[in-house]
């Protein structure tokens, strides 16, 4: 098959979440543009609807209106997350200075995942929680008057990272973090934007709140990790040349580019304009013959959701890639990293979990058989991807799962591929 065409990816999920997060609590009208349609996003714009906040509909290619409200209001029954790990988390960052009770919970994988790594911290700064079995959903928050923190986080994880610092911001605390490894930043970018302090010194992340929450105007960029598929697609193709329009490139999020670069692949950036102080640009990627690479944990933490694109391209490079230090996709959507292998090995692909690290190696035989996703839309988007690599006959059980993140993903997919031609 070949590729071709210019696409835009849907709007950035994480920017698209705290954009709907920051403009709750400023007291005024947001408007957020290009924002993510996706189950996700509207698991975050919903429970916030519960919480007092007024948010006109989500849909491509509408103008979001946010009708912020300062502090939320106390809920009537329980906040559904659905599958939204982002909306848990930084939502109990902002609860925690709440002074009401409030009950979260989710869909069964939601509920399988941890959170005691994100309500351990807010319980020592003052509020008080009592969660479900294995300390995880559902769980009861009630919100108090906050205290500093000054801690080191057990992994490095975006979320717990923007959660704290979100309970920073409600609490009117100082907050100081130090990373394992360097995650995500759109939070510190947006708060910076406001006028609070972040510093980093020493390698610990300082926040005061010098700042103030504002209604503001908002143009989400297209969301990298979802543009990643596509990439992957055109690294997949015998022929043809695919370009992304509009993609966020903040540094923190790009991390795959380079692995996928040592593996062979051929993409090329475009910069562009910031928007709202994040790097966005076009990629434009071409086919290529693919060879095996070594993912360090550190590379591993800044492409945690291009993990499993990232190991269906392994499946067809020359040589053994190795993963390094994954612990963390287990407690995804799923345990992404047992998944992943089993899955991969169904199809016809040699692949094995040592400890934390997974290991892939490459064949040019086509890749056959059934694949369970377990409900995560990664994995169901990255062996989409691997399915169309010439005679492959992949069938994923449930396909319909990308639209947590990737809303027409499938669609789209179909839409940017031709027949190859032949001399």
């Amino acid at each position: 098959m070949q590729i071709h065409g210019t696409v835009r990816v849907p709007g950035d999920k994480s920017i698209t979440h705290r954009g709907l997060l920051f403009g709750a609590l400023a007291r005024g009208r947001t408007h957020i543009g290009g924002a993510l349609t996706s189950l996700d996003a509207r698991s975050t714009a919903r429970v916030l609807r519960q919480l007092g906040v007024t948010i006109s509909p989500l849909g491509p290619d509408r103008l979001v209106t946010v009708q912020g409200r300062s502090r939320f209001r106390r809920p009537e029954g329980r906040l559904h997350c659905g599958n939204s790990g982002t909306t848990t988390r930084l939502l109990l960052g902002l609860l925690a200075a709440h002074r009401f009770r409030a009950t979260l919970t989710g869909d069964a994988s939601l509920r399988r995942r941890p959170m005691r790594r994100v309500t351990a911290p807010l319980v020592a700064m003052g509020a008080t929680v009592t969660a479900g079995p294995a300390d995880g959903l559902p769980l009861e928050i009630l919100g108090g008057r906050l205290r500093p923190l000054r801690h080191e986080l057990p992994v490095a994880s975006a979320q717990l990272k923007s959660a704290l610092l979100l309970a920073g911001v409600a609490g009117g605390v100082e907050v100081a973090l130090r990373e394992p490894a360097p995650t995500r930043d759109h939070t510190e970018r947006l708060l910076r934007a406001f006028g609070y302090t972040l510093e980093t010194r020493d390698g610990w992340l300082h926040f005061a709140p010098t700042g103030r929450l504002e209604p503001f105007d908002l143009q989400v960029p297209g969301d990298p990790s979802s543009a990643a598929f596509l990439v992957g697609a055109a690294a997949l193709a015998e022929g043809g040349e695919l370009r992304l329009t509009g993609v966020g490139l903040n540094p923190t999020r790009t991390g795959f580019l380079a692995i996928v670069g040592r593996m062979g692949a051929a993409v090329h950036v475009e910069a562009g304009a910031d928007q709202v102080g994040e790097p966005v640009g076009d990629l434009i990627a071409r086919p290529a013959a693919l060879r095996a690479t070594d993912v360090s944990p550190r590379e591993v933490a800044g492409a945690i959701d291009e993990i499993p694109l990232l190991a269906v391209l392994a499946a067809r490079a020359e040589g053994t890639t190795r993963f390094r230090d994954c612990g963390e996709l287990r407690v995804k959507e799923s345990d992404r990293l047992a998944l992943m292998a089993e899955n991969l090995r169904t199809v016809g692909v040699e692949a094995e979990v040592q400890g934390d690290d997974l290991l892939v190696t490459g064949t040019d035989a086509p890749p056959v058989g059934p694949v369970r996703t377990a409900g995560d839309h990664r994995i169901a988007m990255a062996f989409a991807v691997l399915g169309t690599v010439p005679g492959a006959r992949i069938r994923v059980d449930d396909p319909a799962c990308a639209a947590v993140s990737f809303p027409g993903f499938h669609d789209l997919l179909r839409s940017v591929r031709a027949p190859a031609r032949r001399a």
